[in-house]
């Protein structure tokens, strides 16, 4: 799995020890039901400086638990698995939040300037943009994952370090071809040669924190609202996926594009496009109006 995703397990883990020492639990035979379903309700309500947490999260912290308390049960370390009852609480579906074409494009046409900086800002969003890619595999990029000048396509590895190959437009591989050529060797000559395409100012890897700055800071110079939520490169991802629905891509092609493993998945996009059926509808349809 990938690092983040092992951190994350991991601060489940503690947080759910810590629950069961301040209940007086301290071995694995002592946990029953009621202990894991107690600690659910904790997670939902908060408690004693945790803050309450959304029911993804809390779901995600539920699957720790039961797969911890299953590996208990396969090594033998107990006899019992308290958590086999207790169900991670059901998220609500939340549709995904697409920008218009044209915020988009004031958003990517805010990062200018030709400093090494700017070239990278401007590179980074339009390779987001026409992409897809989630800000992990963007920053995780290297040198030798971009493609040749005639073959404009880039390996991304996913989730689970699966691999995909993915199509570049011509904006994104001309904001590239500035960068690579006029503004990345001015960043790496501070640092000590790293192979990551997008570098900081210190001339290593550009960290995902860095990256979800320049975002907002360009979605501030183009003056978008952030008052509904801020714009993040998920943002770009699903402003991705949503477009080319709306051009006529198929929901099969955008699984792919997108790394998803399931199509389910993607099919959530297809909800967001219903403003686009609905003008057919009422083109096409003889008694639309």
């Amino acid at each position: 799995m990938a690092r983040n995703t092992l951190l994350a397990y991991r601060r489940d883990l503690e947080r759910y020890l810590s629950f069961c020492a301040l209940n007086g639990l301290t071995a694995v035979q002592d946990i029953r039901p009621e202990h894991v379903s107690g600690y659910l309700v904790s997670l939902r309500e908060g408690w004693l400086g945790h803050p309450a947490l959304a029911p993804s999260s809390a779901a995600r912290a539920v699957v720790a638990v039961r797969g911890w308390h299953r590996f208990l049960l396969a090594e033998s370390a107990t006899t019992v698995d308290p958590s086999g009852d207790v169900h991670p609480p059901t998220a609500g579906r939340r549709l995904p939040k697409a920008l218009p074409v044209e915020v988009v494009t004031a958003i990517l046409e805010s990062a200018s300037g030709d400093d090494p900086r700017s070239l990278r800002d401007r590179a980074l969003l339009e390779f987001l943009y026409a992409t897809g890619a989630r800000i992990s595999e963007a920053v995780g990029l290297d040198v030798d994952d971009l493609p040749a000048v005639d073959t404009p396509v880039v390996r991304l590895r996913g989730k689970g370090s699966k691999e995909r190959m993915v199509p570049v437009g011509s904006f994104a591989a001309a904001a590239l071809s500035a960068y690579l050529v006029r503004g990345r060797p001015g960043l790496a000559a501070a640092g000590r040669g790293s192979h990551a395409v997008f570098l900081n100012v210190r001339g290593g890897r550009l960290s995902r924190q860095s990256a979800w700055q320049v975002l907002r800071d360009a979605a501030d110079r183009a003056g978008v609202s952030q008052e509904s939520g801020p714009v993040t490169p998920h943002t770009l991802r699903h402003s991705f996926a949503t477009h080319l629905l709306e051009g006529g891509a198929d929901v099969r092609s955008v699984q792919e594009l997108l790394g998803h493993a399931s199509v389910t998945t993607t099919q959530i996009y297809t909800l967001v496009t219903v403003d686009s059926l609905r003008e057919i509808y009422a083109m096409a349809h003889p008694r639309a109006r």
